[in-house]
This record gives structure tokens, sequence and C-alpha cells, in this order.
């Protein structure tokens, strides 16, 4: 049993935390009925998300024997069978669809969220930018599930940084499997034969940048000062340069960044930065 719960990896579902966005940013915290929108959105994107996580490991167990960490996943190391995999992954997609069409105001990002995964997986992880791009969107349909699926409209500059954050993190991510395959990195994964260091530092540094901007920019737009009732969202930016910059450090000197989930939940410094954050977030706007 601890092998098919491996195989869920039920740590990545911290990424579905972004369907809370709409909660914590609308002010939707006091409607009961938003609440609990917003948890059968969570719940659903994490049996989707472990269903497509499963497709993945499916596809990719070969190459996933070549990488140090990745070859001791279930399927790569041969302790769940593929068969038994087919049908957990066919169990975790049918529940989570179940789940957002009964449950959710707006299905239609999780049908998005399948389609452009099963993109991904058979073929268009191969073009080198637009997968990061596809990794990208999968956290954006998550923010559009917590926001418009619950009425919540999102400003666009909390979307454009959305869209930056998860960037970096593709991008980083991109960095730390060429760090830890040296020169057997395209063996692994072909795109990254398309991609250089130097080339990478550059995405990951325009996109660091981006994120930066476009959250300090939220959060003395006007319109948030008027939706929140004050203007010291400001004092946040701090938590989020210092989450970055250790990101960083762990991703070229630590060995980190090939798993954001890992990260954040490993690292007492990142740990601190998002308490840190969310703690002065909360305190801002209740």
């Amino acid at each position: 049993m601890v092998q098919y719960l491996r195989l869920l990896r039920p740590h990545q579902w911290l990424k579905n935390g972004f369907v809370f966005v709409g909660l914590l940013f609308g002010h939707g915290w006091s409607d009961p009925a938003k609440v609990q929108a917003a948890l059968h959105a969570f719940a659903a994107f994490c049996l989707v998300s472990s269903a497509v996580y499963i497709l993945n490991d499916l596809i990719d167990r070969e190459q996933d024997r070549l990488h140090p960490k990745k070859r001791h996943r279930p399927l790569a190391s041969g302790t769940v069978t593929p068969g038994a995999a087919l049908l957990l992954m066919v169990a975790c997609l049918g529940l989570g669809l179940a789940l957002a069409f009964g449950r959710v105001a707006a299905p239609w990002v999780f049908i998005a969220y399948v389609l452009i995964n099963i993109g991904y997986s058979f073929g268009l992880k191969h073009v080198v930018i637009l997968d990061v791009f596809l990794i990208a969107s999968g956290f954006m349909l998550r923010i559009l599930a917590g926001t418009l699926g619950m009425g919540v409209v999102p400003s666009h500059w909390l979307l454009l940084c959305g869209l930056m954050l998860t960037l970096f993190l593709g991008f980083a991510k991109r960095r730390a499997e060429l760090i830890a395959l040296a020169g057997e990195s395209g063996n692994h994964r072909r795109v990254l034969e398309h991609y250089s260091d130097t080339f990478l530092d550059q995405m990951i540094s325009v996109a660091a940048t981006g994120t930066v901007v476009s959250y300090s920019l939220y959060t003395v737009s006007p319109d948030t000062v008027a939706l929140h009732g004050t203007a010291h969202l400001i004092y946040t930016v701090p938590f989020v340069l210092y989450g970055m910059f250790r990101y960083l450090f762990r991703l070229h000197l630590r060995g980190g960044g090939g798993d954001p989930a890992l990260d954040l939940l490993r690292d007492p410094h990142l740990i601190a930065a998002a308490a840190g954050w969310l703690g002065t977030t909360l305190w801002l706007l209740l």
C-alpha cells in the first residue's frame, strides 16, 4: 500500500493549494458556500493530478530508471506493475472528474487540465520552452478553479504573478535536471538537449524578476487597496524575495529545484518565508 500511495505523490497535492487563492484574495473565507466549493476543487485536483502523475510515470518509467532519484519511483523500480498503476489511474481520474462535475462550478478547468497533460505526456514535453509553459498552465488552471469557479474575479496583476512564479519554478526544474544528470540529460529527457545552463539561468532571472515586480505592483494597485482596505500588503514582499532567493540558493548550491513541493516541505527557510507571508497577509486582510 505504501508503494501505491507513493505512486499518487501526495506531497505534490501541496500545489493544489493554488485553488485557495480566490478565498484569500477574494474575501471568500466568510462564505460557507465558497469555502465548500474550494475544498471540493482541491479534492478534485488531488485526484485528477494524481492520475496525471501516474500517466507520466507509466510513459516515462524507462527514462526514469536513468535518473538518480526518479529510478526509485514505484513503476521505475518495479515495485508496482503497469497494470495495477493503470487501474489506479482510471479510478483517480473517474472519481476526480465526477467530483468536479458534481460539486465544482467550473468543471471545464479539469477537462482542460487533463487534455493539456495528455498532450504534454505524449509529445509536447519534448518541445523546448513550450514544455515549461504547459507545466505553468496547470498552476494557472488551479488558480482559475479557485477564482472564476467560485464567482471571484481574479486581479490581472495576480494572474500575471502566478504565471511568472510558475514559469520560474518550471525553468528551475529544468535547470535542476541538467545539474543532476550532467552529460546524460538527453537520455532521461530529450528536451534537455535543447537547454543549456546559461539559457536556463537567463529564463529563471526573467521569470523571477517578473514575479517580484508583478506581485509588488499588485500590492500597491489602487484596485487592490480599495478591495482589501489596506495599502500595507507591500510589507509581504520581503517574504517573497527571501523565499525566491532561498530557492535559488538551493537550486545552485544544494541540489534542489527538481521538486518544488519537496523543497518547500523540507527547507526550514522556505517554510518560514511561506508562513511569514501567509501570516502577514491574513493579518492584513482579516
